[in-house]
């Protein structure tokens, strides 16, 4: 299971890169493998604001819809559109090809709050 030094990682599966003060998102890769094969992604619009801790999108899997939750609040610059005929990346390359959204931070503090990959890696080891 990946789980890249280099990002934080919010309790509900979430991964954010800071990039030049924007916080690329997407989803983990352990996330990714409880939710089996995803079929669809719905993401916000280039524009809309996002709140910590609350639902920007849904992920569907042959399983499940999940809630995507934003780790950080903020404005959406940037959407993955790639997503929308290619939602399969979200399984084969969760870190890459699968980001979903670029969010400008209203806080950038609050990307502060979420866990290391040491600590994000103990707690799913703990699930």
């Amino acid at each position: 299971m990946a789980v890249p030094e280099d990002l934080r990682y919010s309790e509900d599966h979430e991964w954010v890169k800071e990039e030049d003060g924007n916080f690329r998102i997407g989803i983990t890769d352990f996330a990714q493998s409880e939710l089996g094969d995803i079929v669809f992604v719905e993401l916000p619009e280039e524009g809309d604001e996002v709140t910590a801790n609350e639902p920007f999108g849904s992920v569907e899997s042959v399983k499940t819809v999940s809630e995507l939750y934003a780790p950080v609040s903020g404005k959406v610059v940037a959407v993955n559109a790639d997503l929308n005929d290619n939602p399969e990346f979200v399984n084969e390359s969760p870190y890459e090809k699968a980001w979903m959204i670029v969010v400008e931070p209203s806080d950038p503090s609050e990307a502060d709050e979420l866990l290391t990959a040491e600590q994000y890696e103990k707690m799913i080891q703990e699930a």
